[in-house]
């Protein structure tokens, strides 16, 4: 793969090409001079001046595309988004949106801490005058995004509206004190936070350059957003919501306003999510794309800078869209046919058109999380693993030899590593089978864990070849149990996405004892999906093909034929071409060989 950055303002671009560097301070108007922030007691919350260093030559200890993207966090100041929107970016790990009303100015996403959140406000007001703040909202429950409101809504202010995604309280709360501790070590390790700033340590967070150290506060919401197109009304302001529950958080919203033409996308665009919440993201961006994202002139999110331009923030959705589904789906559609997490985040590799993410993040997202120790950061995959050891120990026969050893003295755990890497590393040899089989045997009768018993004696009847696993089938009452969303998503997760990546089409299903359109979209190697009244059925180009049927017929469909009844409008190859390139599961596939 090639080794690519995901531009921190959301344009993919290769690490050579300094074109969105060169319109990276587009509409700044000043920044914190001097750039260091304290708290009450003097001690410094954050230095923006620390990063001062990427103004220089790389050296050899910084990738160049981390570099680059460091470049671009360590911009600071206050920047003219659009009229009546502004943005304090730089002076913390997320950016804060402000946005003007009749009387005063809403705040986004109020940082983490509160020092940094007044001094960003103090900014504001620096070059916009004395504005009151009227309203605050929080995209959703990460603490970067609610910690600093006692800094612009400071203990005695009058009240004000503080509005929310529905659940952000609970969420909010439990993530920061339940496992507060366990957070803040993976903070440290993650962020870096104990390493000095510098061209051999740390040089930025990926989501900002830094995690400022104030004090986290929280104002509780006065008002909670329950459901997407709500509307509320804030100093004058027209404020339309998305909620995208599990997108990013478990409790998040995203917001428009229609005013501006300007979207505040909730959450970010690196890969940090994982399983369900990748489809829920690629969800919320179709759904997200198809209500605002042919009418938005401005895409602001609360991580780096803006996407200008209503071509550019319709490409810049789609392209969010695919990744996330697409990741989604293949690693779903992989380990459905055999493959484990660690081959597959070696392994998968992206279409064309998406390829400029990050290696690491994709490794990130397809690998469960580790414990911090970054010895199990980048393993190896199995085989790769076995390999190396057996070649270590002396081969398949000498690894074999030392296991037997390790049998006799009654470590059969010890036993059962090494001989999984001989056999790994030679599936056909029949000594390295046979051992492994007898210490699982003996592994499953001295369980006390039915669970772990049947893993043993399973595994050793696999290497046997005794008992072939049964081939599983289709429910037809599974399938009509389904609703239609799960419907598709099954679907999605059996795309072979290499083989679909030159594919492009569209297919509306309207169903017409729901009155319900749904529009697939496959692009990039990922099937999409968005669900719609047929009343208020959009689109901004006609479907390759329409079917319009009932819920009833929707199994059928799938065998490839439309079922009798069914009305077609547009190409009818267009179902077929989709099934051609579902992949079929493969439930016998053997978890103890590769």
């Amino acid at each position: 793969m090639t080794h690519l950055a995901r531009d921190p303002a959301g344009a993919l671009a290769h690490h050579d090409d300094t074109r969105d560097l060169d319109d990276a301070d587009h509409g700044f108007l000043g920044a914190l001079e001097p750039a260091r922030i304290t708290d009450a007691d003097g001690r410094v919350v954050w230095d923006a001046d620390a990063h001062a260093f990427l103004a220089g030559e790389r050296p050899d200890t910084a990738h160049p595309a981390l570099w680059r993207a460091g470049r671009h966090l360590a911009r600071h100041g206050l920047y003219q988004v659009t009229d009546g929107v502004y943005q304090v970016r730089g002076l913390d790990l997320s950016t804060m949106t402000l946005i003007e009303g009749d009387r005063g100015v809403v705040v986004a996403d109020p940082l983490l801490s509160a020092e940094t959140a007044a001094a960003a406000l103090a900014l504001y007001r620096a070059h916009r005058g004395d504005r009151p703040v009227t309203g605050v909202v929080y995209t959703h429950s990460h603490p970067d995004h609610f910690g600093g409101a006692r800094g612009v809504l400071p203990p005695g202010h009058e009240p004000v509206p503080v509005l929310a995604p529905d659940g952000f309280l609970d969420h909010a709360l439990g993530e920061n004190l339940q496992a507060g501790p366990a957070r803040a070590r993976h903070a440290r390790h993650r962020y870096g936070t104990a390493l000095p700033k510098g061209p051999a340590g740390q040089i930025g967070c990926g989501l900002g350059p830094a995690v400022s150290t104030g004090t986290l506060t929280l104002v509780p919401p006065t008002a909670r957003i329950t459901r997407t197109g709500q509307e509320e009304t804030v100093d004058g302001l027209r404020l339309v919501f998305h909620l995208a529950p599990g997108a990013t958080a478990p409790a998040e919203l995203s917001l428009y306003l229609p005013h501006r033409h300007a979207l505040l996308l909730s959450g970010h665009d690196a890969l940090t999510t994982h399983g369900g919440a990748a489809r829920a993201r690629a969800r919320h961006l179709a759904e997200t794309l198809a209500r605002h994202g042919h009418t938005t002139e401005v895409l602001l999110t609360s991580h780096h800078r803006p996407v200008r331009g209503t071509r550019h923030v319709t490409a810049h959705l789609t392209v969010e869209r695919d990744l996330h589904a697409y990741l989604h789906d293949q690693t779903l559609r992989l380990l459905n046919r055999g493959h484990t997490p660690a081959e597959i985040a070696e392994e998968l590799r992206l279409p064309p058109a998406l390829e400029t993410a990050r290696p690491e993040a994709l490794r990130r997202y397809l690998q469960p999380p580790f414990d911090d120790d970054p010895a199990r950061l980048w393993q190896h995959p199995p085989a790769g693993l076995a390999r190396r050891y057996t070649a270590c120990l002396g081969g398949v026969d000498a690894t074999v030899a030392k296991a037997k050893e390790y049998t006799e003295a009654g470590d059969l755990r010890f036993a059962a590593t090494l001989l999984d890497h001989a056999v790994l590393t030679d599936p056909g040899h029949a000594e390295a089978r046979e051992a492994l089989a007898t210490v699982y045997e003996r592994l499953g009768h001295a369980a006390a864990d039915a669970t772990w018993r049947n893993h043993y004696l399973t595994a050793a009847a696999d290497l046997r070849d005794t008992h072939p696993g049964p081939a599983t089938g289709d429910s037809h009452d599974l399938l009509a149990a389904l609703t239609v969303d799960q419907l598709v998503d099954s679907l999605a997760v059996r795309v072979d996405g290499p083989r679909a990546w030159p594919a492009t089409l569209t297919m509306d299903w309207h169903l017409t004892d729901e009155q319900r359109v749904w529009r697939l979209t496959l692009s990039n190697g990922a099937l999409t999906h968005r669900g719609s009244p047929a009343t208020r059925h959009t689109a901004p180009d006609p479907a390759d093909l329409t079917l319009t049927l009932t819920r009833a017929q929707l199994p059928a469909l799938l065998t490839g034929s439309p079922p009798d009844g069914t009305v077609t409008d547009g190409d009818p190859h267009t179902l077929g071409r989709l099934l051609a390139l579902l992949d079929p599961p493969d439930p016998t596939a053997p978890a103890v060989t590769p």
